[in-house]
């Protein structure tokens, strides 16, 4: 059997996923980029291929139709958008992701975000590397309201951060009930939370918009945004208008409309910008890896 990798950083921090599928006997075909493949590109990695660890390539009837021999595809990540769900159970191929691997590192990354930003760390750090001594007084976490959109595996685990630092946790997650939460955390209406949070981290699903010029509007003045879920659930134009007036002191993303990103929130300094990174910890791209490897196998029933 053939597998064909599509992460262009697969196994370049532990080669242990890529030895046990060359262990199995498997022929592997590593990405030849370096990149994220178009979908051309993805069409002829997979010729004659069985199985594929799968990154962000686009994967649609068009390139199941012409990829006749793939049979499971096993994603390196949570995210399925890439993915036409509906296309491969056409076309009987078996699909599996990584729900659980990048937990850790995503809230590691939010929480470290939310601290550079809050303490204005970055802009601390490019005076001083212009050898000049300018302090400023930020925003400590202890007693802010933190508003997390979206409760599933990351929010509570950034939940759990935040609150090990002091900060009251506000929930907006119409799948929620107060149930779920842990004591002392908050469940509101995003109308609601956004009047309240000083700071707000999107973790949710789906492309459709959360944050648009109404919901801006509606945040308490200087509030830090913060977004490693999807790009879609923020108008770009909505929060360039907020952070111009004010409303938004501050903002973090590690995910775009476009990737890579070069738009207008490059030319602003209270934005801090990620190339799409929240997962890529040696802890985190080890368990993702590993464990996208055993979905392959088991889908491909190779003992």
């Amino acid at each position: 059997m053939k597998i064909a990798i599509g992460p262009s950083s697969f196994a370049s921090v532990d080669k242990t996923p890529l030895e046990v599928l060359q262990s199995k006997g498997l022929e592997v075909i590593n990405n030849p980029f370096s990149r994220k493949l178009t979908e051309n590109e993805i069409i002829a990695h997979l010729k004659g291929v069985d199985g594929l660890i799968a990154g962000l390539e686009p994967l649609n009837s068009n390139v199941f139709q012409k990829c006749p021999d793939l049979k499971a595809i096993a994603r390196v990540g949570i995210g399925m958008e890439n993915v036409d769900m509906e296309a491969a159970e056409t076309h009987k191929i078996k699909v599996s992701n990584t729900p659980d691997g990048p937990t850790d590192a995503v809230a590691e990354m939010t929480l470290a975000a939310a601290l550079s930003l809050a303490r204005n760390i970055v802009q601390a750090n490019d005076a001083l590397h212009k050898k000049k001594w300018a302090k400023s007084i930020g925003l400590g976490l202890k007693n802010t309201n933190v508003l997390i959109v979206g409760y599933g595996r990351i929010g509570r685990k950034v939940a759990d951060l935040f609150r090990i630092m002091g900060a009251q946790i506000l929930v907006c997650d119409p799948f929620v009930t107060k149930n779920d939460l842990q004591s002392g955390e908050e469940l509101l209406e995003l109308k609601d939370g956004l009047k309240l949070a000083d700071i707000i981290t999107l973790h949710a699903g789906g492309d459709n918009p959360i944050l648009t010029e109404t919901e801006f509007k509606m945040m308490k003045k200087g509030a830090i945004v913060l977004n490693s879920a999807r790009a879609n659930l923020i108008d770009e134009g909505a929060l360039i208008y907020a952070l111009d007036s004010g409303n938004v002191s501050s903002a973090w993303l590690d995910v775009f409309w476009n990737e890579p990103y070069t738009g207008k929130l490059t030319d602003y300094d209270q934005v801090l910008l990620t190339p799409h990174m929240s997962t890529y910890s040696v802890q985190c791209r080890r368990d993702m890896e590993m464990a996208a490897v055993e979905n392959l196998l088991r889908d491909l029933e190779i003992k």
